[in-house]
């Protein structure tokens, strides 16, 4: 009797695990990027980060098994203007003296008509936010390109915020974006 219990029980999880297979994890590319938009009296500017690590598991039919987790290092944010990068890392803006890094880490993942949205929790000058990405994910060979996009409210992570609290002259909306070149571990 009791061999038979063990028996059934072998080849109920044999049936049920192959349903219930992880996502896939992928290594990060040299060549991929992190990047976001701004506007400054009207004028928009691009900038990136240089250094951040993203761990990605992810498979687009088992999204309930998929997880991103990046994170960023502040200071190493570039953008094209010398004094808008000799600002952002001082304290009205990044203060990356007190919080040297960024998280994003996706607590789920939904279809919103024919996109996949990545939900996730954002720390970012020690607030933490819910923030939502479009997901735009393309297998290729054994790896995949990864396209991420939204947008953000600045001031609700206190970026920019004192005398830079003005959105006239600063915008309060921050697109940002990555590519991911991807290749499977």
């Amino acid at each position: 009797m009791k061999r038979t219990r063990h028996l059934r029980a072998g080849l109920l999880l044999a049936l049920v695990l192959p349903g219930a297979a992880l996502a896939a994890d992928y290594a990060v590319q040299p060549a991929s990027t992190l990047g976001f938009t701004g506007s400054f009296q009207g004028t928009s500017f691009d900038g990136s980060f240089r250094q951040w690590h993203a761990a990605i598991s992810y498979d687009p039919a088992q999204l309930a098994q998929s997880k991103f987790d990046v994170e960023v290092t502040m200071a190493s944010v570039a953008v094209s203007d010398k004094d808008q990068q000799s600002a952002l890392p001082g304290k009205d803006f990044f203060d990356v003296a007190q919080y040297s890094t960024a998280h994003f880490v996706t607590t789920g993942f939904r279809q919103a008509g024919g996109k996949v949205i990545a939900d996730g929790k954002l720390t970012l000058r020690g607030v933490t936010k819910p923030v939502s990405l479009a997901v735009d994910f393309k297998p290729q060979g054994k790896g995949a390109t990864l396209d991420v996009a939204g947008t953000l409210k600045r001031l609700d992570f206190g970026v920019g915020g004192g005398e830079y609290a003005d959105t006239s002259v600063i915008g309060a909306d921050v697109k940002v974006r990555a590519h991911l070149v991807l290749v499977a571990k």
